[in-house]
């Protein structure tokens, strides 16, 4: 069992930023995610902890970096730019099987973090 505790969530104006931590109990793939609109999950970030190799979905490239910190066990999601509509409670994910979950689209990892709030303000 991995744990996934998230923190860093908050209130900001349009065009802020903020930054999530997602402390791991183990050294797996970890990918973020927010509630998509209507329903479902959309996929945000993804880092494979090993080689350091991140994927990005296309709605937030170039606003959103993602990083790990060996020593703390501690995977960074860094979002620059905010926008009212990024507005959500990002999860944080991991999977013991690598990116594939986050890459090919299927969005199933095995072990989820309880989220943190991001509020964007307008």
């Amino acid at each position: 069992q991995v744990q996934l505790v998230e923190s860093g969530g908050g209130l900001v104006p349009a065009g802020g930023s903020l930054r999530l931590s997602c402390a791991a109990s183990g050294r797996d793939a970890v990918g973020w995610f927010r509630p998509a609109p209507g329903a479902g999950r959309e996929f945000v970030a993804a880092i494979d902890w090993s080689a350091g190799n991140t994927y990005y979905s296309d709605s937030v490239k170039g606003r959103v970096t993602i990083s790990r910190d060996y020593a703390k066990n501690t995977v960074y999601l860094q979002m620059n730019s905010l926008k009212p509509e990024d507005t959500a409670v990002y999860y944080c994910s991991a999977d013991r099987r690598g990116l594939s979950t986050y890459v090919t689209g299927i969005y199933d990892p095995q072990f989820w973090g309880q989220g943190t709030q991001v509020t964007v303000s307008s």
